[in-house]
């Protein structure tokens, strides 16, 4: 009879940690799993400014403004005039660096009083470098410039010049722009001792191809 007790007595102490053991090995007692982490999202990078190809050879027309001084000038205004007139050149791009070469001639309306004196033309050969900043392209040129004149300093009279320009890319095929030159003019029209400088402005539109 006491054995029968004692055999009951245990498999009532049994049971409960047999259940206990079931449940852990079918992972209710198991340790919790980590979420994993989100995969990074990839960021563009930022776009690039690109500079546009100004290489090509363009044509075109300008109209401006010039103004002469000079000590032999007696007028009492320094002498000026409309000026007017077509150029054409090349460019070659080299990477944010743009070279240049151009011949242009302007007919002028510039006439003095005293020496009577009437400007007809003035054509120059340039050499022109620029920046390419994209659309825009600022430039500085140089060269050589021939003035004819008539009347009383009648005449062909070469000098030398200097500027600033700004270029503007309007579409694929049109460039539009301005630009400033600083003439110099030494024994005007074979006087010795007459110097001329002349200072022009002018606003340009190109056709390039």
């Amino acid at each position: 009879m006491k054995t029968t007790f004692k055999i009951a007595r245990t498999s009532m102490l049994a049971a409960p940690l047999a259940l206990a053991a079931g449940m852990a090995s079918a992972g209710g007692l198991s340790e919790p799993v980590a979420a994993p982490a989100p995969a990074p999202v990839p960021v563009a990078p930022a776009p690039v400014m690109m500079g546009t190809d100004w290489t090509g050879f363009y044509a075109g027309g300008q109209v401006g403004y010039g103004q002469l001084d000079s000590d032999a000038i007696t007028d009492s205004d320094d002498p000026s005039g409309a000026i007017f007139g077509v150029h054409a050149g090349y460019n070659y791009d080299f990477g944010s660096i743009v070279l240049g070469g151009e011949v242009d001639i302007d007919g002028t309306t510039i006439e003095a009083d005293t020496p009577e004196t009437e400007v007809e033309s003035i054509a120059r050969a340039k050499v022109r470098l620029g920046y390419d900043a994209g659309l825009f392209m600022p430039y500085v040129t140089a060269g050589v410039a021939r003035v004819q004149t008539t009347d009383d300093l009648d005449g062909e009279t070469d000098g030398s010049f200097a500027g600033l320009g700004l270029s503007y890319l309007l579409s694929d095929s049109i460039i539009v722009g301005g630009e400033v030159l600083q003439h110099q003019f030494e024994d005007f029209a074979d006087n010795d001792g007459v110097d001329v400088d002349a200072t022009t402005l002018s606003l340009r539109a190109s056709f390039r191809f």
